[in-house]
């Protein structure tokens, strides 16, 4: 769709088209109503960014703890979705061998310890060409743990934001 069509649309349309680009959060959406029109979908996406850093920290930290942990096996998370699945997928964390998922399920507990939410990155933009994505996440993950919170906190706020960027493109033209 183009984004003439965004600006048109009711806000119901509006939330229910959208809710989903930040992970079961359609409050995101509901904020950046009132900046319509947008000039593009860079303007939205901003206008989307903005509402989560002006949330606050409990809002944000809800919001980063709505994304599920990865490399879970298959049918485990049943509130994963349908994007969520399809991003995994595309980084072969549906497809991990009995070793890498012990590996992502000791490092995914190991970061809910520390940080008290799960780690979160843009699957879809993780790995360069000749690497393997689901090998630099985990080395990723390895990696943050020795962040701070808020450091933390942050990366995972631009991680959301890359995330919710790419479903966006998927939905709008221009």
């Amino acid at each position: 769709m183009k984004i003439s069509d965004v600006n048109a649309m009711t806000p119901d349309v509006f939330v229910q088209t959208f809710g989903g680009l930040y992970e079961h959060s359609p409050w995101v959406a509901e904020g950046a109503l009132a900046a319509r029109p947008f000039a593009g979908a860079e303007a939205m996406l901003a206008t989307f960014s903005a509402v989560v850093r002006d949330a606050g920290e409990e809002a944000q930290l809800a919001l980063v703890r709505a994304h599920p942990e990865l490399g879970h096996r298959a049918g485990i998370d049943p509130d994963l979705t349908a994007e969520s699945a399809s991003e995994q997928a595309s980084a072969g964390l549906d497809r991990l061998t009995p070793a890498e998922y012990e590996r992502f399920k000791t490092l995914n507990a190991a970061y809910g310890t520390a940080f008290s939410m799960p780690f979160v990155i843009c699957v879809r933009k993780v790995a360069a060409p000749g690497q393997v994505a689901k090998t630099v996440i985990m080395d990723e993950m390895e990696r943050r743990l020795g962040g701070t919170p808020e450091a933390e906190l942050n990366e995972a706020l631009s991680q959301i934001d890359a995330i919710a960027g790419l479903r966006l493109k998927d939905l709008v033209t221009s």
